[in-house]
């Protein structure tokens, strides 16, 4: 199923969604601050493994996370597995948690990518890595940058991230995708075959109302 999903596009993930009516239209994104980073890597796919961050303070006692409980809750999450990180400062990105180290730190946990409403750096060489970033910001120094909290509900670019949520991001944006119907949503194929009636040589608008009758019933 991940792989299946890995081949479809955001948008098109979106769409397949919105045909089951588990949601209204407006929910289940990332706003657009969240800019995919690094396109050609395809689709980033995985269960949400959730923290947060501070970087603009030296972390106050008592309030940093463990290194240690990290690393076992990130292998406490089904593989594939993908970071999400709200930024606690304000304004955000102030400081880079995410660079080359914690990218391969990250890649051997089975993480495929990081998506944070904070920021990122060391581009060239997590992007030659194969590691995706979705980010917010760019930053040159991680500054102060620790964990505060792992493990939780967040919200970044709007959306309510729960850890274990299925997620899907591209350069269009991030969605999530309600478990219940994921396996049904890497079959959808109906946007395919619109396209494809469009492209045949024998393309007519009787094929296309036909084919909308089947796919699309009771909607035109």
């Amino acid at each position: 199923m991940i792989d299946a999903l890995r081949k479809i596009t955001s948008p098109s993930i979106a769409n397949a969604i919105e045909t089951f009516n588990v949601r209204p239209r407006s929910q289940g994104h990332m706003s657009s601050e969240i800019t995919c980073l690094f396109p050609e890597l395809g689709p980033l796919v995985g269960h949400a493994v959730t923290a947060v961050i501070r970087a603009e303070p030296q972390p106050v006692d008592g309030h940093r996370a463990s290194t240690y409980g990290w690393w076992d809750h990130v292998l406490s999450i089904p593989a594939p597995r993908v970071i999400v990180v709200h930024d606690l400062d304000d304004p955000r990105g102030q400081g880079a948690q995410w660079g080359e180290v914690q990218a391969n730190i990250h890649r051997a946990l089975g993480c495929a990518g990081v998506i944070t409403d904070g920021s990122v750096r060391d581009l060239d060489e997590v992007r030659a890595l194969g590691f995706q970033f979705a980010a917010a910001h760019v930053s040159v120094s991680h500054a102060y940058v620790h964990m505060v909290d792992f493990g939780l509900p967040i919200k970044v670019g709007g959306l309510w991230v729960k850890p274990g949520d299925l997620v899907h991001a591209d350069q269009h944006g991030v969605v999530t995708i309600p478990p219940d119907i994921a396996p049904k949503v890497a079959e959808e194929a109906s946007e395919r075959e619109i396209i494809g009636c469009c492209q045949a040589k024998d393309f007519s608008v009787d094929k296309l109302k036909e084919l909308y009758r089947r796919i699309r019933p009771g909607t035109y």
